[in-house]
């Protein structure tokens, strides 16, 4: 597995803090003008952007975490359900299938309506994949918890179309068979700040798993696959005094340089 560089964590740090306002100047950040489509909920919020420039041969899907109180409300069906509509053979997190599936309103012209954000994000990436281009996809908090689960249907759909996954923040989303089937476990990085509580949930021992390769940031230094429970006992600890502040997007920036010595 190669080591994530800090260039490409910075960027990906970046462009996720990024995705939370609602206007972001993507052409900033070497993407072509014409490069970035939006994927919005059936509410109308925005969830994903597609990236892109035609110098590269990368494509960038960014997933946005909760940002709502129905998405945090979606986090609290915990229960699994079957991703067979997603084409995968395992269950994953009931509310967190439901914000995939759920419908997505059209943003360009072109679209059409009745399309799920699934299948929105499938329509936007088909001419880039004809292209020859590779995805890479990133997230925050529940939004990389989702990139996975997107990141190893696209890769059956697509053999080797995925580059990389990497995540901020993100709690788990599937049980043991995911954990089990999952494809891209030697291309995932699953990013933890400090003692973000939001990292051991759902607070199902053994009933859910985490994918790929835990990097921990913590004491100035890049921890790789430290035990939980070493991580629980130092979040327990300091739980009742900062519980959240190690979760923002700015705590992951601020640590970027952390990657120098990994």
């Amino acid at each position: 597995m190669k080591p994530l560089k800090r260039y490409q964590y910075e960027r990906y740090a970046v462009l996720c803090q990024l995705a939370y306002p609602r206007i972001f100047r993507h052409t900033q950040y070497g993407f072509d003008p014409k490069g970035q489509r939006i994927i919005y909920n059936q509410y109308g919020k925005i969830v994903m952007r597609v990236l892109w420039s035609q110098a590269d041969n990368e494509v960038i899907v960014v997933i946005k975490g909760s940002h709502s109180i129905r998405d945090w409300l979606a986090t609290l069906a915990m229960h699994q359900r079957s991703a067979r509509a997603l084409g995968l053979p395992y269950k994953i997190h009931a509310g967190f299938l439901h914000l995939m599936l759920q419908e997505s309103r059209p943003s360009y012209n072109s679209d059409t309506l009745g399309l799920s954000v699934i299948e929105r994000l499938q329509v936007y990436l088909a001419p880039l994949i004809a292209e020859g281009k590779r995805i890479t996809i990133t997230g925050h908090s529940s939004g990389g918890a989702m990139g996975c689960v997107i990141a190893d249907m696209m890769e059956r759909q697509h053999p080797h179309i995925i580059k990389r996954v990497v995540t901020f923040g993100q709690p788990a989303i599937g049980g043991w068979s995911f954990h089990r089937h999952y494809q891209l476990q030697q291309k995932t990085y699953r990013i933890c700040c400090d003692l973000d509580i939001v990292t051991f949930l759902p607070p199902m021992p053994f009933y859910y798993w985490h994918v790929g390769k835990l990097l921990w940031l913590h004491n100035q230094r890049v921890y790789e696959n430290i035990p939980p429970v070493i991580r629980l006992g130092r979040t327990l600890l300091s739980w009742a005094i900062r519980p959240f502040s190690y979760h923002l997007m700015s705590r992951y920036i601020r640590n970027k340089d952390f990657f120098d010595q990994h």
